[in-house]
């Protein structure tokens, strides 16, 4: 191997060390649980991510997300992994889930279980489930439960960032594409033809807000970060290939600061139980390559699971 194939090997590693302790340190001052807080909310303090979650007793995802040992915000305001559009052929329920009424609890384990109902225009429940498994990965289980067949269900899931945060990248084939405006005002990466035929199906025409999607190249996983100033920690939102059919942003410094998972993609029978999983991460700044690794490691912690 060359010597600078040997440094860019020693480089990698050093970021997996740093990350590795500093989860630990700043991890041994918090707890990986949310607690009970005012108005239907819950808060958290990892040791190195702390804020809120349901702010307002909304399903709008995390919010008021302060990177504890840099001090610096991280969400946009309107929140992190939060649930918005749901979208099936040529369809759209309601203006965004985080909208609709429903019920939360703290689970035993410190996670926190959100369940957004079946009601009228709404045949379906949804249940998302927030868990902490690391000082910095926060895991999301969406489980949809339909009262009537869905055709090519979608739940776009929302993470609004800190302007902090311009600079948004998709995990493409060609590797990983920065969001420029030469490319579009919304850039939308599928998995492959058949999810462009979902994008273009018409549930992107509905009001409120329709959206115009610009097709981006093809993804090599459903993996996006933005990142900022080196200063800044990186925040990553990735997917399984199964459970995420696209991923979608604006271009880099547009005002939304946002980054977005198309999960599910697929017909759920009635009565019929699916489940997609996502992960929110946020780290030092590293190279792509370690990136990869932490999507690696994720794909390997899933496979782990008990099958249902």
């Amino acid at each position: 191997m060359s010597s600078a194939g040997i440094r860019d090997r020693i480089g990698v590693a050093l970021c997996v060390a740093c990350l590795v302790w500093g989860a630990s340190a700043a991890g041994a001052s918090g707890k990986l649980a949310f607690s009970v807080g005012p108005e239907g909310a819950y808060t958290f303090d990892t040791g190195l991510v702390r804020g809120t979650l349901c702010a307002r007793g909304r399903s709008s995802g995390l919010t008021s997300v302060v990177h504890v040992p840099s001090g610096a915000r991280l969400d946009g305001g309107a929140g992190i992994f939060g649930y918005y559009r749901l979208l099936s052929t040529d369809h759209r329920y309601g203006d965004a889930a985080w909208n609709r009424p429903g019920k939360s609890r703290l689970l035993a384990d410190g996670a926190v279980e959100i369940t957004l109902p079946a009601q009228e225009g709404f045949p379906f429940e949804m249940i998302g489930v927030y868990r902490w498994s690391g000082p910095a990965t926060l895991d999301l289980e969406t489980t949809v439960k339909p009262t009537k067949d869905l055709s090519k269900f979608e739940v776009f899931l929302a993470s609004y960032f800190h302007k902090s945060l311009p600079s948004p990248f998709a995990c493409t084939k060609p590797g990983f594409l920065l969001a420029e405006k030469s490319r579009g005002d919304w850039l939308m990466f599928p998995r492959d033809k058949t999810a462009v035929s979902f994008i273009q199906d018409g549930r992107w025409e509905k009001p409120p807000h329709p959206v115009q999607w610009a097709i981006m190249p093809e993804l090599k996983l459903p993996l996006v970060y933005r990142r900022g100033a080196s200063a800044v920690p990186m925040v990553i939102a990735m997917a399984p290939r199964d459970d995420c059919f696209a991923v979608a942003m604006p271009y880099q410094g547009e005002a939304h600061y946002s980054l977005y998972l198309s999960l599910f993609g697929r017909d759920i029978k009635a009565e019929e139980s699916a489940k997609a999983h996502s992960r929110f991460v946020v780290t030092p700044t590293v190279p792509d390559a370690q990136v990869l690794k932490l999507y690696e490691r994720y794909s390997k912690s899933l496979a782990a699971l008990p099958k249902p």
